[in-house]
């Protein structure tokens, strides 16, 4: 079939790639004239020296099985892109939790058990929780909120453990976030396979990880890309459906079309089209959004103890980790402070995140160089929530992190997201 996928994000890329292998003739829109939406390599200077940074610092776990295979598939070396190491989500004077390399579920046993700076009371409730979530098969009631189903672990649990996990997958604080989507994740990353656990922290930027092969894959098997073309609506035609570009030129007819873009984007190019069940609009129309924020910082001489720590956040000191780019290929004394959920504008946060460094890491001399403020990165994943699907009408299909599926706005997510898009395109209306 001749399909148009509107946008070349994470998921664009997924469904133009699976698209093209199985068949489809396929032409890629994109806005920007670079691939990779909201984890895309943004380029700078620092220090007086150009520089490639990433709109958001992302980081991958093993349990992202879908996101890896593409990558490999279209060229990627992993061993070469990533540092892979056991689940650590230490601070900065040493507490908190290394799980081993032990298959799984033993390394989180060990781990929970091993961790430092807990209590032995501690310990026992997180076991506790743990043991209740596999009993329950890790399902919870759709109302609940990742604080209901944590109930019964300790206060410095939570604090240390479930409050960072859950702000750094799901974007959204404990008490508004979805306790059945948290239980996924904890699963499929803990409790799952040998390595699902595994951080796979990023040695180059965010577009070689993934859109930049993908482009170079799709161009040698014949898809068409259409960098810097803005979509501005889509129309039913006889035979399928039509794309409208900036310029207001009505291009070719498409037996399907993917819209990979934004759910706000999806919502503005589906304007004047007459739906006969308005169900997806009105979810899309629905949800909303967090901002993550990304402060980056140099400092001549600095380096972290490891390439990622924890920070204790606050209301006063919003960073929740920090990543030394230094140790993952980037300029020695780099850092990137990330705060999830973010609510602040960029000054406020440079200056919080000034007097975070110097408090938590005894970093007084920093330059803080850039920040990157991504206001709508994620939808605000809450109990209950109905998020839109994949099917809009006949020949009209959806795709992204935001769209109904099993994880919350993670790269996995909107790989997996458009991997299902594309396998569709072939199925009846």
């Amino acid at each position: 079939m001749r399909v148009a996928i509107i946008g070349a994000g994470w998921a664009g890329c997924a469904a133009a790639v699976e698209a093209t292998r199985l068949g489809h003739d396929v032409t890629l829109f994109e806005a920007s004239r670079s691939a990779g939406g909201r984890a895309r390599r943004v380029d700078t200077v620092l220090a007086g020296s150009a520089v490639q940074l990433d709109n958001g610092q992302h980081i991958l776990i093993g349990a992202y099985a879908e996101t890896l295979q593409l990558m490999a598939s279209v060229g990627v070396d992993l061993d070469a892109s990533f540092l892979r190491l056991p689940l650590t989500l230490k601070f900065a004077d040493g507490d908190g939790l290394t799980l081993p390399d032990l298959p799984a579920p033993l390394d989180a046993l060990v781990g929970m058990l091993t961790a430092t700076g807990w209590t032995w009371q501690d310990k026992l409730s997180l076991l506790k929780v743990s043991i209740g979530w596999k009993i329950n098969q890790f399902r919870c009631a759709p109302k609940l909120s990742v604080v209901d189903v944590c109930s019964g672990v300790s206060p410095r649990i939570m604090a240390t453990l479930m409050e960072p996990l859950c702000v750094s997958a799901l974007n959204t604080p404990t008490d508004r976030a979805s306790g059945q989507v948290f239980l996924r994740v904890m699963r499929d990353a803990l409790f799952s396979a040998n390595g699902a656990s595994n951080l796979l922290l990023p040695k180059v930027d965010l577009s070689a990880l993934l859109p930049d092969a993908a482009l170079a894959w799709l161009k040698t098997s014949g898809a068409r890309i259409r960098l810097g073309v803005r979509a501005n609506g889509v129309a039913p035609q006889k035979g399928g459906w039509s794309v409208t570009d900036a310029a207001d030129h009505t291009g070719d007819t498409f037996e399907r079309i993917v819209l990979a873009c934004p759910s706000a984007d999806a919502v503005r190019l589906l304007q004047g089209v007459a739906l006969a069940d308005e169900t997806w609009l009105t979810r899309a129309r629905t949800l909303q959004h967090e901002a993550i924020a990304t402060v980056y910082a140099m400092g001549r001489g600095v380096g972290l103890s490891q390439p990622m720590l924890a920070l204790r956040a606050s209301s006063h000191h919003p960073a929740q980790f920090v990543f030394d780019r230094g140790q993952l290929g980037g300029p020695a004394g780099l850092l990137a402070f990330v705060i999830s959920a973010s609510t602040a504008d960029r000054t406020t946060l440079t200056e919080q995140v000034r007097a975070q460094a110097a408090d938590q890491l005894d970093l007084h001399d920093l330059d803080m160089q850039h920040a990157i403020v991504e206001k709508r990165a994620t939808f605000a994943c809450s109990p209950g929530l109905e998020r839109p699907g994949p099917h809009i009408a006949p020949g009209l299909l959806a795709c992204g992190d935001y769209v109904a599926g099993p994880y919350p706005a993670t790269l996995e997510g909107a790989v997996r997201s458009g991997l299902y898009a594309a396998r569709l395109i072939g199925s009846p209306g």
